[in-house]
């Protein structure tokens, strides 16, 4: 097996992310049975490459009442399985660093997993190398593909099957096949905090993940919720903001994210958006934030009405693009639904 990549090592939406594996509130159906899957791949691969695993479990914090009740039907469904709603006390005496008084209830999941991204594709890509024998070619880039040829810029290579995974990039490879799916890029911005002195519970999020993430926003209590934040928040949601916390080895904290979609985001971070966001951790933890320790940007492919897709331009070629912030999230349980459509039998 054969990886050409680009880059000289992996940098973008790979190793940008929160390394948060999220089952919880993933959209019901098929991107929910993908996340519960690639969740127990991640388990298996982690143990196998060395990977740590650092956290364990998502805190979903409840600030109004609104929010509550989309917690309650979101428990009802099969999407809570593995979750339980504490009240203020129980989640206190679990975790007083976190809950203040405006906490009306907190979701506290045990399926969801977090490793730090930076680390383990690295360490994904050696255990592949040293485990599996899989060659990788990088600082190349493929000019054109008319299986099995396969014309790169350091050459011609062959190949039986073909597995184009094109990241946020609409116009080297088949543009016109991406170009069906209406593909578009969203910009986030992210931030990096020292360590606040005490250890993160899980993965922390807050009221405004609940009209973002489609297993709690597809609920018909996230209606109300949704009004009521676009009467007190409306300019986080202008922004595409919702909170998600994760804690690294050093106690430091991954802070993000906002949300904007354009074919070629600008490079500009802009210091009122992180800002807003540092809003949502205080509101959410009832902490000031630590000092921040690093910014950056990343991007990511979009599409309108779907997570991901999987195209068939040429026989024993597939192109699999993941249109939506979960690929750390979803993308090994795809990457079995293309083996077994390029080389028979199911995914496990």
């Amino acid at each position: 097996m054969l990886v050409i990549d680009r880059d000289a090592q992996a940098s973008g939406a790979s190793v940008r992310n929160f390394g948060f594996i999220t089952v919880t509130g993933q959209e019901r159906g098929a991107a929910w049975s993908r996340a519960r899957r690639t969740c127990a791949i991640w388990e298996e691969v982690a143990r196998q490459a060395g990977i740590a695993i650092l956290q364990r479990g998502l805190w979903m914090t409840a600030r109004r009442p609104e929010a509550v009740a989309v917690l309650e039907s979101f428990l009802a469904t099969e999407m809570g399985e593995g979750c339980r709603l504490l009240s203020p006390a129980d989640a206190r005496a679990l975790n007083p660093e976190l809950v203040h008084g405006q906490i009306k209830a907190v979701l506290a999941s045990s399926v969801d997993l977090r490793v730090e991204s930076r680390e383990a594709i690295p360490k994904i890509a050696a255990w592949l190398a040293e485990r599996w024998g899989v060659k990788f070619l990088r600082q190349t880039t493929v000019l054109a593909i008319d299986a099995p040829r396969i014309e790169t810029s350091r050459g011609m290579v062959h190949a039986g099957a073909v597995v184009v995974c094109p990241g946020d990039d609409t116009s080297t490879l088949y543009p016109k096949h991406i170009a069906r799916y209406a593909v578009t890029r969203c910009k986030l911005q992210m931030l990096r905090l020292e360590d606040p002195g005490f250890r993160l519970p899980g993965a922390v999020m807050s009221d405004l993940g609940l009209v973002r993430y489609a297993g709690y926003s597809a609920l018909p209590e996230a209606a109300p919720l949704r009004g009521r934040l676009q009467a007190e928040q409306g300019e986080h949601l202008k922004h595409g903001i919702h909170l998600i916390v994760v804690q690294s080895a050093d106690g430091s904290l991954i802070v993000g994210d906002s949300h904007h979609y354009a074919a070629t985001p600008d490079c500009f971070q802009d210091e009122r958006i992180d800002k807003l966001i540092l809003e949502e951790f205080t509101a959410a933890t009832g902490r000031s934030p630590p000092a921040v320790r690093e910014r950056w940007i990343g991007t990511y492919a979009s599409a309108p009405e779907r997570t991901m897709f999987i195209d068939a331009p040429a026989p024993g070629v597939r192109i699999a693009m993941i249109t939506s912030g979960t690929g750390a999230s979803t993308g090994f349980a795809i990457g079995e639904q293309v083996v077994a459509e390029l080389f028979g039998g199911s995914a496990a």
